[in-house]
């Protein structure tokens, strides 16, 4: 029995690097600096230590020769899932290069939010760094920050020294749409964040009318889907006020047609206060289960986020046409590999198609997959890296145990040699 400091952390999205973890055998337990998503990710128990084909039990090397003789002769196999280390996805790439595969990252429908946002007329993000030692206004839009990372607040706005801030407990938090579930929001003096609760569905016309006001334009009506426009006014204030206020949303949360048409009018009103007395700065929520690791190594390997195919021999990017459950439904792909290294609860969408599965031990399927291959979790089975949110650190996950499971990277690499 040992315990490890310093343990980073691939599920929060936040880049926590300060958990004790106990580690007796291949058990797991969170002793310090846990939370609700990092703890339970962490302590999950290893059921699953031998590959099965057709529900049997086999040898690593007999699941892989059966994984490659079903993509063999695949006209367009997908890749769901997508969710391990950057050494897991450049071997999903090369894999999907060689079978001439789809690659579609699980989160991406999400993600398509901000990657037409961002194509269409660029924005202005920032970074955990900058948040936590420059921000004095921060909004939060259309989610529950506390309940996606529930130790957000403690690291990056409550530290208790910053850079350039005398008191961080002085920062103006608003809410502007879901209120928050817990207390986290609220300041170490007990300062409460503000909320202006209005429905998910609202904030496309709350947030223009934010952003008319923070260009000084006059606005008439007393409301605005339930929301004083004069509070509105006292937040676009605070806005201009502000010597580094930080925009903060979660494109998955905005569940409505056309959303990136919302995450644009907040990046361009990010755009509009700088071109003010004032700086201020967008904060994409991600990182969770490998969704910024999958779309940054597409990225420099590709030039594409997720949502490519290699069926023509280079890769194609389509950023609507190339979702899994799509191809599924509409009878185009013939065979399912899904790749899931961090949750054994998220397994892979139902289908009469071939189906490998790549995942951690754990995972309880309604119809067994014609081949189960078990990997190791990055930072708890083997060392890598993962993107945090911000996108410009790689953690460098740490090895906590010796549990005999091969990586992601090892499987892929396997089945694609294979082939």
């Amino acid at each position: 029995m040992i315990e490890i400091t310093e343990v980073p952390s691939p599920f929060c999205g936040i880049g926590t690097d300060d958990l004790t973890i106990r580690v007796d055998g291949v058990s797991l337990k969170v002793i310090e600096n846990g939370c609700a998503v990092n703890t339970p990710a962490f302590e999950q128990a290893i059921t699953d230590t031998s590959p099965r084909v057709n529900g049997q039990e086999v040898s690593l090397d007999v699941a892989i020769t059966a994984a490659a003789a079903l993509l063999k002769d695949t006209r367009l196999p997908v890749i769901g899932g997508c969710a391990t280390d950057v050494n897991g996805m450049r071997g999903l790439l090369a894999l999907a290069d060689r079978a001439g595969a789809v690659v579609d990252n699980m989160n991406f429908t999400g993600a398509r939010n901000n990657f037409l946002a961002l194509q269409d007329s660029g924005w202005m993000n920032t970074t955990l760094a900058e948040v936590k030692n420059r921000c004095d206004v921060f909004l939060v839009v259309g989610t529950d920050l506390e309940a996606f990372a529930p130790r957000f607040f403690e690291r990056y706005l409550w530290n208790q020294e910053a850079m350039f801030l005398d008191n961080t407990g002085a920062r103006d938090i608003v809410y502007l749409g879901k209120s928050p579930t817990g207390s986290a929001s609220t300041s170490p003096s007990g300062k409460q964040a503000q909320v202006l609760p209005c429905a998910t569905e609202d904030l496309p016309e709350v947030i223009a009318v934010l952003r008319a006001l923070v260009k000084g334009q006059l606005i008439t009506a007393q409301t605005v889907c339930g929301i004083a426009v004069a509070d509105l006014q006292v937040l676009a204030d605070k806005f201009k006020a502000a010597k580094y206020s930080v925009v903060t949303w979660a494109a998955g949360a905005l569940a409505y047609a056309q959303a990136e048409l919302t995450v644009q009018q907040l990046s361009e009103m990010i755009k509009d206060l700088n071109n003010q007395n004032t700086r201020c700065s967008g904060l994409p929520l991600a990182g969770k289960e490998g969704d910024q690791t999958a779309n940054q190594v597409c990225g420099w390997t590709t030039g594409y986020p997720a949502r490519t195919r290699f069926s023509a021999g280079y890769p194609e990017y389509d950023p609507f046409l190339n979702d899994t459950n799509l191809l599924l439904a509409n009878g185009e792909a013939d065979a399912l590999v899904w790749v899931q290294a961090f949750n054994s609860k998220s397994v892979p969408p139902e289908t009469t198609l071939p189906t490998i599965v790549v995942a951690r031990s754990g995972m309880v399927f309604t119809k067994e997959p014609e081949v189960f291959i078990p990997v190791g979790t990055p930072g708890i089975d083997h060392v890598g890296h993962a993107y945090r949110m911000d996108n410009v650190v790689a953690i460098r996950l740490k090895k906590l145990r010796d549990s005999g499971l091969p990586s992601t990277a090892e499987v892929l690499n396997a089945i694609e040699q294979a082939l």
